[in-house]
């Protein structure tokens, strides 16, 4: 059933064809195309090459990319998922990339789930984590990192539960298994930094656990170590091509997070996450049921072995919370989602249904998934059937109704994808070339137009690339 579910996701997400909805899109599919001919970053011949094949290819042409001190031009985007993508794109399956994430996060979350929870436990995850509609959603927008990193997050989560209860394991079994679990971790941080809160929860996690776990110091120790290599290697990145340790592409105060944005974040998000990601009432009734059960597990009548069970869920409950309301509770003060919710922005028929706003929050599912499927191991039989069939029927809809974005001009979703950028902290347009756009992005320069001059000695401007993303 579980394997029966991922089909029917594939075959979702492939039977729409492609849109590119936002300059996100544009973004990201800028640096596929130049990394799969070996440039991570671009000289200013190869920039307008790259944007005049796009725009006679899509009608985007390159967005959100800024131009370094060197002259040379980059996405201000997180990098992580263009050298991800770009494998698949240089086979000429682009579309197969966040399919490829999907599967092993579903195999990760059946066998955690199935450990956690017995032989339907996993069945019940995987169904939960697939028929989200926003899981379906950005799986089909393959120039999107956003189910990418959410089924690293969850293959990452799946890994590191199982490997914690799975104690008639070898120990080398579940230090491999725990090794992977941190991997996946940070490769989604390596998407969306913003994910560091999710690899923080795990640290802290095992760090409080392993021990009773019976997990060895040696093991901790090369999970740790991976952590820190991975947090040297992605300071040593942003120092190389954004010009400090702790500097992204973005400008200085482009990317906001205040407390002023938490009642109108309250106000607009709610409704779009319970019909993206209906599993997350589960998720909230689960972790009700969890402390109730704690509190009940101090009665006499309660017998030793399940007040045991009750607490190992809580706690288990507990750590799967702190990723899920750590991360959303970081993007409920977040204020370009209630800049632009406020606005009506990516709200309504012509909008995708806040499509543009769910993205943010989506990196939870794996989590709220599993606290689902705990939820439905703890009631009668025939509750699970009649819950899933509606949460698979309201995820389908809730796909056609986010995918269902006018397509603006040069084929862009009328909402600014946001967040805004384009001027990578420089001033409104440090390079000199190029517009400003009305909606807050850099109209990519014209090819004819005289800017500054390629590095001297770079690498030649870029061929009109063979295996273009289909749209079908």
């Amino acid at each position: 059933m579980a394997v029966g579910a991922f089909v029917l996701f594939c075959i979702a997400v492939l039977a729409k064809a492609t849109k590119l909805l936002e300059p996100d899109d544009s973004a990201y599919l800028a640096s596929i195309i130049a990394l799969t001919h070996g440039h991570i970053t671009l000289s200013t011949a190869q920039y307008d090459a790259l944007s005049a094949q796009l725009s006679a290819r899509d009608g985007t042409g390159i967005m959100q990319w800024i131009h370094l001190s060197n002259g040379r031009w980059m996405s201000e985007k997180n990098p992580g998922y263009p050298f991800y993508a770009a494998l698949f794109q240089i086979l000429g399956i682009l579309r197969a990339a966040p399919l490829f994430a999907g599967a092993l996060a579903s195999t990760s979350l059946f066998v955690a789930g199935r450990r956690w929870l017995g032989n339907w436990g996993g069945t019940f995850a995987v169904v939960l984590f697939v028929s989200s509609g926003a899981a379906i959603s950005f799986a089909w927008r393959p120039t999107m990192p956003s189910f990418t990193d959410a089924a690293l997050v969850a293959a990452g989560a799946g890994a590191l539960l199982w490997t914690f209860l799975a104690d008639d394991a070898s120990p080398r079994r579940r230090s491999f298994f725990g090794f992977l679990g941190f991997v996946s971790l940070e490769a989604a941080v390596f998407i969306r930094y913003t994910d560091l809160v999710m690899l923080l929860v795990a640290v802290v996690a095992a760090l409080l656990t392993f021990k009773k776990a019976r997990i060895s110091p040696r093991s901790m120790a090369w999970w740790l170590g991976s952590v820190v290599a991975f947090a040297g290697g992605v300071m040593t990145f942003d120092e190389a091509f954004y010009g400090g340790a702790l500097k992204t592409g973005y400008g200085s105060g482009e990317i906001t997070f205040a407390l002023r944005a938490i009642i109108p974040n309250l106000k607009i998000m709610p409704p779009n996450l319970v019909k993206a990601m209906p599993a997350l009432v589960l998720g909230l009734a689960a972790l009700v049921w969890m402390a109730v059960r704690v509190v009940r597990s101090r009665s006499p009548i309660v017998d030793p072995g399940s007040r045991t069970k009750f607490r190992r869920d809580a706690i288990i409950g507990l750590v799967l919370a702190a990723g899920w309301l750590g991360l959303w509770g970081l993007y409920s003060a977040y204020t370009w989602t209630a800049q632009t919710g406020s606005a009506g922005g990516g709200l309504g028929a012509g909008g995708g249904g806040g499509i543009h706003l769910i993205r943010f929050y989506l990196p939870s599912i794996g989590l709220i998934a599993l606290l689902g499927a705990w939820l439905l191991t703890q009631v009668p039989k025939w509750v699970p059937a009649a819950v899933l069939i509606v949460v698979a029927v309201g995820g389908f809809a809730s796909f056609r109704s986010l995918t269902a974005a006018a397509v603006g001009p040069n084929g862009i979703g009328g909402l600014p994808g946001g967040p805004p950028g384009g001027n990578g902290g420089s001033g409104p347009n440090p390079s000199g070339s190029g517009t400003k756009a009305p909606n807050g992005f850099y109209t990519p320069p014209p090819a004819s137009r005289t800017g500054p001059a390629p590095t001297r000695g770079g690498p030649p401007a870029l061929t009109p690339p063979k295996n273009l993303p289909t749209q079908r």
